[in-house]
């Protein structure tokens, strides 16, 4: 056979191959509820974990965002991926309480410092105790906000000045506001701005990135930076079990790769928040107070009782919550390095 013929031969089996892969090359569609609004930072974050997948699938994997709760509502964002109506999600452990016992433990008032370690600690946390609460989904990755702080209408400098205030809470964050004596009125970050605005509550329990992505700094007067007691609120990103399996394995491991990554663009863009929100309310001319080294030791004190019970409340269910206070505090101080 000349050499002409034989680049001919050649040259038609490698195109038909590449005619043949992209033919058989199946497109993968999927859809994405966020219950954060399409301006808000940890949206955007989720819509470029998207697009990210699509690139590196070379358009294989194909993700539909739908933000601010407009396919699954934030309290129904986990089932909704449990029962296929959507295909990924993103919202808190804290909008269903009591139905992730072992993640709960994350949500305490550990002294969280920034996003950053909160978001490290909570993903280092689920891969050492993989609890059985997640089985019917398939993680992507987890993270979570700086330390919780009180935004408030009128000042708040020490304990005393909480009394029998209504605050915003949600979560395991409503067993602080009761323990430093306000009353917890429990409600997603979408429906606090009217509820401040209106009067419904007088106070929030969140991180500074509220007072801009959710634009509060407009409806309170006060902050109190009160992060010794810092608690975050653990944030899933999840998909649902046979739509992950009825991927092929290469396209698994590109988007296993990417969400790895992803933890830490989440972690920064929540410390990047909170300076932003820390900007904007001072440009509200509101006010950033910080607790004396006494009220600190008053306010550490009043919330130990809240360790205690998880211990307690959970050892009838063979949750071992020493252990994972003990651990979470570990990973704390080793993400602080």
């Amino acid at each position: 056979m000349n050499k002409p013929l034989i680049f001919f031969v050649i040259s038609f089996y490698f195109f038909c191959g590449l005619f043949v892969n992209s033919v058989m090359a199946k497109t993968y569609r999927l859809s994405y509820s966020i219950f954060f609004p399409a301006s808000h930072g940890q949206c955007k974050a989720g819509m470029s974990w998207a697009k990210e997948i699509e690139k590196r699938t070379n358009g294989q994997v194909v993700i539909t965002v739908f933000p601010g709760g407009s396919l699954t509502k934030a309290d129904q964002c986990y089932n909704g991926v449990v029962k296929g109506i959507t295909d990924i999600g993103m919202s808190c452990f804290a909008y269903t309480r009591g139905r992730f016992p072992v993640m709960e433990a994350v949500d305490l008032p550990l002294g969280y410092p920034n996003g950053q370690v909160a978001s490290h600690v909570v993903n280092t946390f689920y891969q050492q105790t993989k609890p059985l609460e997640l089985a019917d989904v398939q993680v992507m990755y987890l993270h979570a906000h700086g330390p919780g702080l009180f935004h408030t209408q009128k000042p708040v400098q020490k304990i005393e000045d909480l009394s029998i205030m209504k605050i915003r809470s949600t979560g395991l964050s409503t067993r602080i506001v009761e323990a430093l004596g306000a009353i917890p009125v429990v409600m997603p970050q979408g429906s606090t701005y009217e509820a401040l605005k209106t009067g419904v509550v007088e106070g929030t329990f969140a991180p500074m990135e509220v007072l801009k992505g959710w634009r509060q700094a407009e409806v309170i007067k006060y902050t109190t930076n009160c992060k010794q007691i810092g608690y975050t609120t653990a944030m899933f990103v999840v998909m649902n079990q046979h739509k992950w399996h009825s991927l092929p394995k290469e396209l698994q491991d590109i988007i296993l790769k990417v969400n790895k990554e992803w933890i830490d663009v989440h972690g920064k863009t929540w410390d990047q928040l909170d300076e932003q929100g820390r900007q904007f309310t001072l440009q509200n001319k509101n006010f950033i107070f910080d607790l004396t080294e006494k009220e600190i030791e008053r306010w550490e004190k009043s919330v130990e009782a809240i360790l205690y019970d998880f211990i307690d409340k959970n050892k009838v269910k063979n949750i071992p919550g020493k252990k994972y206070i003990n651990q979470l505090k570990s990973l704390i101080n080793e993400y602080q390095q």
